[in-house]
């Protein structure tokens, strides 16, 4: 990689024009996060200029990102061995505050297009063919002391500039496991309303990477305490103070919100996994009841898989994710019920209703236990790994015997000599559900077909009955 952004340099430079290396791929290099397929370059050519000047190089596709942005993305190699360079005029930009993008102009300075960045930390370049860096707002500073701070002497301004900046802080904020230098802190709070003018995909695409981050309990909570989660998931904030304990004395890994906080740190950085874990008690706080000093929250799966839904609607998430969560959330009581005595019957259900939800769901029942207790912990750990040994059991002997009805439709009108219709569906359900339990076994037909008279002559009589 950087001896393909040497190259352009060079060929850039020779035409004399600028390039440099610049904003998150300088800092992560001075960060030493190791090294990513990806790099940001600005340059001081317009877009045609770019898209003439990268062809010695040979990348294997040339993109224009958009027009307006002027942003050039190239693709070298292929596969899962590509790597991507986006590089992109110097910009200057103009703001409408009722818009909810910024508008854009080009520039000619690199200075000017520093300037127009959010947080110090993105504000730097680096020249890459002599390594010098240029740092006007001392954000190397500001990486060194692990300070997380708007470009310039008016954070509002920034803020103003982009909304969706006053997320991206909190998100650089679990990512780098940064503080948020007091101005700027306040400076988001004072203008977190401001969130709503920017799009639900924007607002989702950051909230993923906050999740995905190193710290994503440092995040959350940034969220609620700086008034962004109201514009975010306003219904997260109804879990503070929510008590799983009718005692007058609550440690605080009994508080409904410390607890989700502590599930998704605990959970795996796969995005179905931690939204599960954000969302899975969502419902708590508008369940909860008091019976003989006890709390409960009866149905709050069920309310909780209708509120991630929900939400998730509203972030516009894709259909397939929003069903993976909300499946999820739905089924995560059933799954931390499980114990020792369940029957293959019971294990086959839940992985029937979890299908390739199942992983996610066993990651997300592992991380549920948030006892300070290592004992309870290790208990839990036992029980979910045994439930998840036993899936795999019956997963690879459900491979050797697929779990099937004995009896197919043309099996059962040959059986009662009647023609095919929806009278078939209910017989056949009857005879996978045992099966599933194992009261049945998937080739034994003979016996099928008793079972299968058996439940006809009930479901007749049934009818006369009513009758």
């Amino acid at each position: 990689m950087l001896d393909i952004i040497i190259r352009l340099a060079q060929d850039f430079r020779a035409q004399q024009k600028q390039l440099y290396m610049v904003g998150g791929t300088v800092r992560d290099v001075l960060l030493h996060r190791g090294k990513s397929a990806d790099a940001d370059l600005a340059t001081d050519a317009r877009p045609e200029e770019i898209k003439r000047l990268v062809q010695p190089t040979n990348p294997s596709a040339v993109i224009l990102v958009g027009e307006r942005f002027g942003t050039v993305r190239l693709h070298y190699g292929s596969g899962e061995h590509i790597s991507i360079i986006e590089i992109t005029t110097f910009r200057s930009e103009r703001y409408n505050p009722e818009s909810r993008k910024p508008e854009v102009c080009f520039g000619t300075s690199l200075e000017d297009d520093l300037l127009r960045r959010d947080f110090t930390i993105n504000a730097l370049a680096c020249d890459p063919l002599n390594g010098h860096i240029i740092d006007p707002f001392n954000g190397r500073r500001d990486l060194e002391d692990h300070i997380l701070r708007a470009v310039g002497n008016e954070p509002d301004k920034r803020f103003d500039e982009d909304p969706l900046r006053l997320l991206r802080a909190v998100r650089f904020a679990a990512q780098l496991n940064f503080s948020i230098e007091p101005e700027t802190w306040h400076s988001i709070k004072r203008q977190a309303s401001k969130l709503q003018k920017i799009s639900r995909e924007r607002v989702r695409d950051e909230m993923n990477k906050l999740l995905l981050s190193t710290h994503p309990a440092k995040g959350i909570e940034l969220l609620v305490e700086s008034g962004l989660m109201e514009y975010i998931i306003p219904e997260a904030l109804e879990l503070r103070g929510v008590s799983q304990q009718q005692q007058t004395r609550v440690p605080a890994s009994k508080d409904v919100f410390a607890h989700v906080v502590r599930v998704v740190e605990r959970s795996s950085p796969r995005l179905v996994t931690r939204w599960s874990a954000l969302l899975h008690d969502i419902a708590k706080p508008r369940t909860k009841t008091v019976e003989d000093n006890k709390v409960h929250f009866y149905g709050h799966e069920d309310l909780g898989a209708h509120m991630a839904r929900e939400i998730l609607k509203r972030l516009h998430f894709d259909r397939d994710f929003i069903d993976s969560v909300s499946r999820i959330v739905r089924l995560h009581m059933r799954a931390n019920a499980y114990t020792s005595d369940w029957t293959d019957g019971a294990v086959r259900r839940l992985m029937l209703d979890a299908g390739d939800d199942l992983p996610d769901l066993l990651d997300l029942s592992r991380a549920d236990i948030t006892s300070y207790r290592v004992d309870k912990v290790a208990k839990a750990a036992a029980r979910v790994a045994e439930l998840g040994e036993r899936c795999q059991q019956l997963k690879e002997e459900a491979e050797r015997v697929p779990l099937k009805s004995p009896l197919d439709g043309n099996e059962l009108m040959a059986l009662f000599k009647r023609g095919p219709g929806p009278w078939l569906r209910p017989i056949k359900e009857h005879l996978l559900s045992l099966v599933i339990d194992g009261q049945l076994a998937p080739d034994d037909k003979e016996e099928a077909a008793r079972i299968a008279r058996a439940y006809v002559a009930s479901e007749h009589q049934e009818q006369v009955n009513k009758e």
